[in-house]
């Protein structure tokens, strides 16, 4: 019988990576009360339980094996948190030792060495950034001033749709488009889908972001490294960085002259986080020195957090209107009622709008656009409920099923914005049974930002428009399958038709 050398050798090295495994693990179980576990299998762990959409995944091995569990991914340790109580002591009582990220190299190549505000490590240096966004790009006074261009953008959608009036409709293209308008307006003074130029911009981006939500096997098992040599993935990484390094150096360098020319801004036109961020670099009034990096690091910041989640949101929004006709009429009703015979919808109008917040949060509970927000890892050894967590630990926390766990919420899967009517529950992290953009030092600093969008857009659509699926679609015909990556929407677009709205209607 011929002998062949691997079949003695391949096993051979599988045994010796699971006995490494078994005796040099993160974990040393002596005197310590771990959180329970599905059982591993050698070298990949848990990772092969993960599934296409881990928010799904997850949610059914935490009916199992309870609400915090602990993952191994690889060589990983991997806390998954999936209630109330658990996410509480994560993100309030421990928020500090969990505040920081875990190492990535795709990150890394990507956002300049993880320069920017969501992907930094805890330290001074994400505080001072943190800091610069809060207090110079996303204060109520800088929201404020990008009013006409919320307005003025949202005003442009509808009319875009009015041409479309009778015909089927791409409602995520023409949102998408909207939210792409604003924050490339706000951020860099211009739309950058204007020309070839902008359409090879807009692909970028789209790419950046399914770059951003690859598993990379490299990084839970190291010796698998070389993977991502031969399946393309780290030249991919460097030709978005390159391209998108370019691309922001372009728009610095547009600002720098315009403004040597003293063509600053105009009159009543708000400065754009360049411009702001030039100013902090060159006055250095913050006392914190502002790399060009670190500049284009946040602006990658914003659009990748500020353009996903406002679509992603009010698509998420109208699939679950047309999917419940009874919630989309008394929104209508509400909206209409309050206009009182009103042209056009204002900002000043929105705050009596309960039913259309209700709505949103509803949308909110039901589709997180990020299920699983950005692993967190934890800075030292913490004891979480009963259990002893050490550090360098990472964790998952499943937004999706926190939003259907039945002990927070009655009759969890059912699309009832009137749940909210009565309640104080708010998605800007206080509470945690609704934390779809975060909470704690690491929650996203943009929500006031995002949300006067969301609102705005959603109150002129239902203002205008009567929506209805395409002829001979029942909304049980609605595939809600859902595409995978860092953010999670609907598979397909949505397609429906829109009517001009007549004068006729009923008032709660």
């Amino acid at each position: 019988m011929e002998f062949h050398w691997y079949s003695v050798v391949v096993p051979l090295f599988v045994f010796i990576f699971f006995l490494h495994n078994c005796l040099f693990t993160t974990f040393n179980n002596t005197n310590k009360k771990l959180p329970p576990s599905p059982r591993k299998l050698p070298i990949i762990g848990n990772l092969h339980q993960l599934g296409l959409h881990p928010h799904r995944s997850l949610h059914e091995l935490s009916k199992r094996y309870g609400a915090v569990m602990l993952l191994h991914l690889g060589s990983k340790p991997v806390l998954v948190a999936s209630s109330v109580d658990v996410v509480r002591d994560i993100l309030k009582t421990h928020d500090l030792v969990w505040s920081t990220r875990p190492k990535s190299s795709i990150v890394d190549g990507l956002l300049y060495g993880s320069k920017g505000v969501a992907f930094s490590n805890y330290s001074e240096y994400w505080r001072q950034i943190r800091s610069v966004m809060v207090l110079q790009l996303l204060s109520n006074k800088r929201v404020q001033s990008y009013r006409h261009v919320r307005e003025e953008e949202i005003s442009n959608m509808i009319d875009k749709i009015r041409q479309q009036c009778d015909s089927v409709i791409d409602l995520r293209d023409v949102l998408s488009r909207m939210a792409n308008n604003i924050i490339s307006r706000v951020t860099i003074g211009r739309t950058y889908n204007e020309g070839e130029t902008g359409i090879a911009v807009k692909a970028l981006l789209q790419e950046l972001l399914a770059l951003l939500g690859t598993f990379n096997i490299g990084e839970y098992i190291p010796w698998l490294k070389w993977v991502n040599k031969t399946n393309g993935l780290d030249n991919r990484v460097k030709k978005v960085a390159k391209d998108l390094d370019a691309f922001l150096d372009s728009v610095i360098e547009e600002h720098v002259i315009r403004n040597n020319k003293g063509e600053y801004s105009t009159a009543g036109e708000a400065k754009d986080f360049v411009d702001v961020l030039l100013e902090i670099q060159n006055g250095n009034e913050t006392g914190f020195p502002l790399q060009r990096d670190s500049l284009k690091a946040i602006l990658l910041d914003s659009f990748i957090a500020g353009v996903d989640s406002i679509y992603t949101t009010l698509e998420w929004i109208m699939i679950e209107l047309l999917r419940n006709p009874r919630a989309m009429e008394k929104l209508q009703n509400e909206v209409r009622g309050l206009a009182q015979g009103k042209a056009e919808i204002t900002e000043d109008d929105l705050g009596n709008m309960q039913y259309l917040k209700a709505v949103i949060k509803e949308t909110l509970r039901l589709n997180p656009p990020f299920p699983i927000p950005v692993p967190r890892e934890s800075m030292e050894d913490v004891k979480l409920l009963d259990y002893d967590i050490p550090a360098k630990t990472q964790v998952l926390i499943n937004v999706w099923a926190i939003g259907r766990d039945p002990l927070s919420w009655d009759d969890p899967e059912e699309y009832r914005p009137e749940r909210f009517l009565n309640s104080d529950i708010d998605f800007r992290g206080l509470n945690f049974e609704l934390i779809p953009f975060g909470a704690g030092r690491r929650g996203c600093p943009g929500i006031p930002f995002a949300s006067v969008i969301i609102e705005l857009a959603l109150a002129r659509l239902v203002h205008k428009f009567n929506f209805a699926l395409p002829q001979g679609m029942k909304k049980e015909d609605l595939d809600m399958s859902e595409c995978t990556g860092i953010s999670i929407r609907r598979k397909l677009p949505l397609l429906a038709v829109a009517t001009p709205c007549g004068i006729s209607f009923n008032f709660l």
